[in-house]
């Protein structure tokens, strides 16, 4: 597991998209700017293999990607993430996966499901900011195993110490990066200190 939490610029950025007072489209900027600073290590343990090419002086050897990439944003809020990453990988299928926590009983609901073929052969990247109960995220991850998806990575802005067990408990070959992880979680089984509704705050629908 990968957590960047002590990196200036993630430390930065996440400061002032933390700020209650940061309006949506610097919030934007700032989870925007995250994003970039995670797919490094986000993809670090990607699948390369062998391929021979021709520089302007000589053949040699190089590497590249020996699996198709799908990013799975979890919507609405992972859509946050998802142009970073595309930008990084614009050869990356693009799935949509819709779930909600239902506000009574803190579980996932799953209202769209839109994925490429052949998930089996991919490298799937899970893009979602917050990692509360982790209710989402194991939900994503049945689901997107149930599709035949095997080499399963995810990533997230801010994660609470319970959401993290819950995912390494019930998915513990899943690699997961994040930026920060938080306290803990509070009654309503939001992040504490967090940083509020990812989703509301990214479109400004507060």
């Amino acid at each position: 597991m990968s957590d960047l939490s002590d990196h200036p610029l993630v430390a930065d950025r996440l400061a002032k998209l933390r700020d209650n007072s940061c309006p949506s489209h610097e919030f934007r900027q700032h989870v925007s700017d995250i994003a970039k600073l995670l797919v490094l290590p986000a993809t670090a343990s990607l699948a390369t293999e062998p391929t021979k090419i021709k520089t302007p002086l000589q053949e040699m050897t190089g590497q590249k990607l020996s699996r198709p990439v799908v990013l799975v944003p979890i919507l609405r809020a992972g859509l946050g993430l998802s142009d970073a990453f595309h930008q990084m990988i614009p050869e990356a299928s693009v799935a949509h996966y819709g779930i909600a926590r239902n506000e009574e009983t803190l579980e996932p609901e799953i209202y769209l499901e839109k994925f490429p073929p052949r998930m089996d052969q991919a490298e799937v990247i899970i893009l979602d900011p917050m990692l509360a109960t982790g209710g989402s995220a194991v939900a994503a991850l049945d689901g997107l195993k149930e599709r035949g998806a095997r080499h399963l990575h995810f990533v997230c802005l801010v994660a609470s110490p319970e959401g993290l067990a819950r995912l390494k408990h019930d998915h513990p070959e899943v690699i997961i990066t994040c930026a920060t992880i938080d306290d803990g979680l509070n009654e309503q089984g939001y992040i504490v200190p967090g940083l509020g509704d990812a989703g509301d705050r990214t479109f400004g629908t507060l």
